[in-house]
């Protein structure tokens, strides 16, 4: 799959795409639906099929006050996109002069001169340019046929939305959320050096940042786990969150890998949280700890190796 993040001056074998265009953070059932119906209009037509999207996510500029949200960083975005058949993905940058363009603009300047697009499909509430103001119908006008998909229905308790994904993952609901997702959710990360304060008490642990993706419920999970570099996920005990034990000022992400031992500093983790044991909880003593941590492996095997 091929990456640009500017529509300015390209190649023309990257030109005259049938293009998807949206956010994408999720990557979505709703959005595989997109995705899908631009693949078939493509495959019809004998075209590329390529997404348009924005990076950063623009509730990061709109909402900069606001906690980290998002359920796709911009490398798994990409990978995403690259699994649901994509050919080509613009991510282009979202700031204060992008959001500020008008519709009409926007439609000349990167649909019809950066990619000269055969074909675009949207969203049934697809709105773009400066307030919002341009919809599929501007687009239309503007010579570019347009194919607008409906909304998806997964279940009847909301709306199939990035929106309500979040708050389940806020909840620790993984496997709602995996079903709205239609696929597995993970967390990606460089292993770093921590404190260490684990490997002391017989459980060393293999830790990441969240960066800017969202934070889950805080709390302890059966989690899948792949180093880089190995073909199979491995068992693990995973604590997301700030550890009140040994408070540490940002969330990060702390996982025990079952029947492992090798030093993995600088090698990127995904870890998958399957189901939430357990809330983060502040403990008397290291040895009320270690018999949670006890605990807490032992459930965590008996999950995972029942799946």
């Amino acid at each position: 799959m091929q990456y640009f993040e500017t529509v300015q001056n390209l190649p023309a074998d990257v030109q005259g795409f049938v293009v998807v265009v949206g956010n994408f953070d999720g990557v979505h059932r709703g959005h595989q639906a997109l995705l899908a119906r631009g693949r078939q209009i493509a495959d019809d037509m004998g075209k590329k099929l390529a997404v348009l999207t924005f990076e950063p996510h623009p509730r990061a500029l709109f909402r900069a006050d606001e906690p980290p949200s998002r359920i796709t960083p911009a490398a798994m975005k990409a990978w995403r996109l690259k699994k649901n058949g994509v050919d080509c993905v613009f991510s282009l940058p979202f700031d204060w002069d992008f959001a500020s363009q008008s519709a009409g603009d926007f439609v000349q300047n990167i649909l019809i001169t950066g990619l000269r697009a055969e074909h675009i499909v949207v969203g049934f509430d697809f709105r773009f340019g400066q307030m919002r103001k341009g919809t599929s119908e501007t687009i239309i006008n503007a010579g570019i046929p347009v194919t607008v998909v409906e909304e998806v229905k997964i279940d009847t308790q909301g709306d199939l939305c990035s929106s309500r994904i979040r708050q389940l993952l806020r909840q620790g609901d993984i496997a709602h959320a995996n079903e709205l997702l239609g696929w597995e959710w993970e967390i990606w990360g460089q292993v770093f050096k921590g404190d260490q304060r684990g490997r002391g008490m017989g459980y060393p642990t293999a830790n990441i940042r969240l960066e800017d993706g969202i934070h889950p419920a805080y709390g302890v999970y059966a989690a899948y786990v792949k180093v880089e570099g190995e073909e199979g996920w491995r068992m693990g005990a995973t604590n997301i969150g700030i550890r009140p034990m040994f408070t540490v000022p940002v969330a990060q992400v702390e996982t025990f890998i079952f029947d492992f031992d090798q030093e993995i500093y600088g090698k990127v983790l995904r870890v998958k949280p399957v189901k939430r044991l357990r809330s983060e909880a502040k403990f008397h003593s290291i040895e009320e700890l270690v018999e949670h941590m006890n605990a807490d492996c032992l459930q965590a095997r008996s999950i995972l190796s029942a799946l």
